[in-house]
């Protein structure tokens, strides 16, 4: 699925993530004080899936997120295939004022694990950091799942705007930078494998005609297939 075309994109990069977690928990309010700067207190669940889009900088280069939000409700899981397909970062959710939420992060690891790369960029996330006095879920433990299954971990209030931005901006950092390493290192292999000649022409070397083509760094890569 295509979401720009080539006369249409300016960014460098376009990163597709996705919001996961039960229902209201506060996925689309996180994605609304993100994308938005804004707060809907009375806001019911998601209906189907829609997503929004934030441009970022990133060591010079133009970085469009499209963060995508479903309803964690069970009558839409019709909709996880396609909803995970090119996804490349995930914002895993609960709420810490109700433990149940925190009980199923491990049911949705393994969806995402199951409909996605296993090497997606993911986050847990414990949202509602302002209910302090209803707590139901320590810190300390949202860490040490966090710790356990090589996840990014922070705490996030869509209310109070509390490291909102911060916990989408871990994620696509670290897919940013990911895809700089996978980058240098093929530049790296090119080196070694090709030979460049007086008339700018290049000769691929050791039989290996597709590493020409191999992750060079083309203006828009997409997360999408």
């Amino acid at each position: 699925m295509a979401f720009y075309s080539e006369d249409e994109q300016t960014e460098d990069y376009l990163f597709k993530i996705v919001l996961i977690g039960d229902s209201a928990v506060g996925k689309s309010n996180l994605l609304a004080r993100f994308a938005r700067d804004e707060f809907y207190p009375n806001s019911k669940s998601t209906i189907g899936v829609e997503f929004q889009t934030q441009k970022m900088d990133i060591n010079g280069k133009e970085v469009k997120a499209q963060i995508w939000d479903t309803a964690g409700q069970e009558r839409f899981r019709a909709v996880t295939s396609a909803y995970y397909r090119g996804a490349v970062g995930a914002l895993l959710v609960y709420d810490i004022s109700r433990r149940q939420t925190f009980e199923s992060i491990g049911r949705w690891l393994n969806e995402l694990h199951t409909h996605s790369d296993m090497n997606v960029v993911t986050i847990l996330v414990g949202n509602k950091s302002d209910l302090k006095d209803a707590r139901e879920v320590a810190t300390a433990e949202g860490k040490a799942l966090a710790e356990a299954q090589g996840l990014f971990f922070m705490e996030t209030s869509a209310l109070d705007s509390s490291n909102v931005s911060a916990a989408f901006q871990t994620v696509v950092r670290e897919i940013y930078n990911i895809l700089s390493r996978k980058v240098m290192q093929s530049q790296e292999l090119k080196k070694h494998d090709t030979v460049s000649l007086g008339n700018g022409k290049t000769v691929v070397i050791q039989g290996e005609s597709n590493r020409e083509a191999d992750v060079e760094p083309s203006k828009g890569w997409c997360c999408s297939s």
